[in-house]
């Protein structure tokens, strides 16, 4: 039975790095699931690649086919951004390949509960604020268009969000520090290959 594993974590943790350097390790052979957003694109980023980029008009009529497995609005400087899951026939648990998600706490939960605990599994990858806002100033600077209003609410927004009781209520104790990333992707390696093994079950 193959696991999704649901990556996780505060803006600028690096989680979107981890993601990418999980799904190029060829030992893992992880299969990417690529959710859905309404929000502009980032400079660098492809549609397809972090998200699949749709319109407001596109994600109500994916409601209405009822093929929406969870769904976070955020309301932001520039409107409300939606990020959501879809059922669209990327998740197979019938295989024997792992996939991986990138998501939030709120994803997760709804993610688990619709598949099941048994094939859903959390990495939590957390920065000390100091540095975490740091990163996200020097990635906001290289942006054609620095928003760094949206910057200040998202950082402040995750502060809450994420915060040590939501973690725990949501089930969450196995935590990844990433202030080397070398280091948080290896222990993060071994981890998936434990799970493999039913090692960490």
């Amino acid at each position: 039975m193959s696991k999704l594993f649901c990556i996780m974590g505060k803006s600028a943790s690096g989680k979107d790095t981890i993601f990418k350097r999980l799904v190029q390790d060829e030992s893992l052979c992880l299969k990417t699931i690529v959710s859905y957003t309404t929000r502009p694109m980032r400079e660098g980023e492809k549609d397809g690649g972090e998200y699949h980029f749709v319109s407001r008009e596109k994600l109500e009529d994916l409601r209405k086919q009822g093929k929406v497995i969870e769904c976070r609005d955020y309301a932001t400087v520039h409107g409300i951004w939606s990020y959501f899951m879809v059922d669209d026939g990327q998740i197979d648990f019938s295989g024997k390949r792992d996939s991986v998600i990138i998501g939030t706490l709120e994803s997760y939960v709804q993610i688990r509960d619709f598949f099941g605990a048994g094939h859903v599994v959390p990495i939590y990858i957390d920065v000390e604020d100091g540095l975490r806002l740091s990163r996200a100033l020097e990635r906001e600077r290289k942006q054609a268009q620095p928003k760094y209003a949206e910057l200040c609410r998202r950082f402040l927004a995750d502060t809450a969000d994420f915060s040590p009781e939501k973690r725990k209520a949501c089930g969450i104790h196995q935590i990844y520090e990433n202030i080397d990333i070398e280091t948080c992707l290896n222990r993060i390696r071994t981890d998936i290959v434990k799970m493999r093994e039913n090692v960490l079950y």
